[in-house]
């Protein structure tokens, strides 16, 4: 047991745990005998067990003080575990249909209990992975987002709310330090986590080690990201980020949240799907070609932005007269000036979304940790084809977003690169 009484937990003792914690008592009962303890943590960063019990169930989330799957060489602050509650709590009271609800965190453990996605709930990735249509994913998606985005912004909060806010989660400087890292400097560079097809991309990888335009775009967009405190994201939100069934869409894991700039979370989402849609290629087989799930996996893009914008501005006139103090009334007290106003505001965050989505794309072709999507297509060659298209599109989106005028047009150019 470390000094500061922290202590990782094995499946044993976590019942001893459990016995000694009122909250999960209450979920779990008291038939400690007949506690089920699976561990299911898949990730990068932590420890998850799910506990089944008679009379209820619960998921525990450990965070280690190291990066699991590279193990105690690379040290990870286990404090994270504080920032992934907070975030949890306060997304959930903004949106409470899409995140699970928090029933205990012990701060010196670094641990949290909460609700558990019983089954059909699955991975977002793993599903897109299986060709299955998610009907309601951009409805729920673009609705967590314009809620979670929104209201923790200076459209919704006075300065001195908002300050406060973003104090607070500047302490999780060691994760945002760590996206800082394997997003928008090792990708860019020699670097020994890198890796990536080889040697069929190696000279892609390259390419990008030598892109003068990319990286001054690049610098750009980390400068975003490291100053500006635009509202609580999530800040890891890709597809693997969300549990969904048919009718359900839950986003878990806000461990890397902090005060950032909104098209961080927002970009992350959509480069996933277009990393997914790259993907489907490989996956193809004589049952099933793929071509009506990629024609879906390109609508729910379209849709994910479109409905975004269309509730994020609903929230934005709803709240008008409300506490926010970017935009005062008494100085943006006419309707045309309102309109240039949200165009301008809704323009930029369109670029950033884009920007920081290609960023993301990029990192997981070239950098170090990638993507299930195009890792479990088996035949190498095919797999290299799917990614440097992805590649090659995240490139142009990011040089050229500042003219790109809208979803639309980004699913023209998704298009003519798979066409290529």
């Amino acid at each position: 047991m470390a000094s500061d009484g922290f202590r990782p937990l094995d499946e044993k003792s976590l019942v001893e745990y459990i016995k000694a914690t009122p909250s999960l008592v209450s979920i779990l009962g008291d038939q400690f005998d007949k506690l089920e303890i699976k561990e299911v943590g898949d990730g990068n960063l932590n420890f998850v067990y799910i506990v089944l019990a008679p009379s209820g169930s619960i998921v525990i989330k450990q965070a280690l003080p190291y990066i699991r799957c590279i193990g105690e060489s690379w040290p990870m602050t286990k404090e994270r575990a504080y920032f992934e509650a907070t975030a949890l709590k306060e997304h959930g009271r903004l949106s409470p249909e899409h995140v699970p609800e928090v029933y205990h965190f012990d701060r010196t453990m670094c641990l949290i209990g909460m609700h558990y996605l019983e089954p059909p709930h699955i991975i977002l990735r793993k599903g897109l992975i299986a060709g299955i249509e998610y009907p309601l994913l951009a409805q729920d998606i673009s609705d967590y987002m314009a809620k979670t985005l929104f209201f923790t912004s200076l459209l919704y909060l006075t300065t001195t709310d908002h300050k406060r806010a973003v104090a607070e989660f500047c302490g999780n400087v060691e994760l945002c330090r760590l996206t800082e890292q394997v997003v928008f400097s090792d990708p860019y560079k020699v670097s020994q986590y890198n890796h990536c097809t080889s040697p069929y991309l190696d000279a892609d990888a390259e390419a990008v080690r030598n892109d003068d335009v990319l990286k001054i775009e690049v610098a750009e967009l980390k400068s975003k990201f490291c100053e500006r405190a635009q509202a609580l994201i999530h800040g890891d939100l890709h597809t693997g980020s969300l549990m969904v069934t048919h009718d359900s869409t839950q986003v878990i894991d806000p461990e890397f949240a902090f005060y950032g700039p909104m098209g961080f979370d927002i970009g992350a989402f959509i480069g996933n799907l277009i990393l997914a849609y790259f993907s489907q290629d490989g996956h193809a087989d004589q049952a099933n070609d793929r071509k009506s799930y990629k024609v879906w996996i390109l609508k729910t893009i379209t849709e994910t932005w479109n409905l975004f914008h269309q509730k994020f501005l609903a929230l934005w006139d709803e709240h008008k007269d409300g506490p926010g103090e970017a935009y005062l009334p008494e100085i943006y007290n006419n309707t045309g000036l309102q309109q240039l106003v949200k165009q301008k505001y809704m323009k930029e965050l369109f670029e950033d979304t884009l920007g920081f989505g290609a960023a993301k794309m990029i990192r997981r072709i070239v950098g170090v940790a990638h993507v299930e999507d195009f890792e479990s297509i088996k035949d190498v060659a095919k797999r290299a084809d799917c990614e440097r298209q992805a590649l090659n599109c995240a490139k142009k989106l990011l040089k050229e977003r500042r003219n790109i005028k809208s979803i639309e047009e980004v699913v023209s150019t998704i298009e003519q690169v798979h066409l290529q």
